[in-house]
């Protein structure tokens, strides 16, 4: 009898602790805040950096030759936060790739992209398109990444 009381109050206590333990991304989720990314370069980036966008509107901005155009795709909404990609777009060929927004809640989502941003823009510039893998572990990011990246595409006539 001893036994199966200690057993029940073990299993009532377990479940009680498991129950009660917050998870790092449950400030994501409860949150919903838009996150625009720092200035800073993305690890492993090769030295392309990451800028507030001054508007989150989709338009391009202004060129600095006649075949030189930079511009920005939308942001694409992801559970996780906003991801938005910029391009530089010289003679028809992608010449740059800024991601101007990505998740960046908790440290979780910091350390996912920046292993995973770097690969996605290297990836687009081998590409030049939009035809390009998502990255395993961070598929949110780069389904979001992926949806900007179009929209920038669209625009630059691509």
């Amino acid at each position: 009898m001893k036994r199966i009381v200690m057993w029940m109050l073990s299993t009532i206590t377990v479940l009680v602790l498991l129950f009660g333990y917050h998870t790092s991304t449950s400030g994501a989720l409860a949150s919903g805040s838009g996150v625009v990314a720092p200035s800073t370069p993305l690890p492993g980036s090769g030295g392309e950096t990451t800028s507030p966008s001054a508007s989150s509107s989709a338009s391009p901005s202004g060129s600095s030759t006649q075949d030189t155009k930079t511009v920005t795709g939308p942001v694409a909404q992801t559970r996780w936060g906003p991801v938005q990609v910029q391009l530089t777009v010289s003679a028809g060929k992608i010449t740059a790739v800024n991601v101007v927004q990505y998740p960046d809640n908790n440290p979780r989502d910091e350390e996912i992209n920046s292993y995973a941003l770097p690969i996605l823009v290297q990836d687009t510039l081998k590409a030049q398109s939009d035809k390009i893998d998502m990255i395993s572990g961070a598929t949110v990011t780069s389904e979001g990444y992926l949806q900007s990246l179009q929209g920038a595409l669209d625009q630059a006539g691509r």
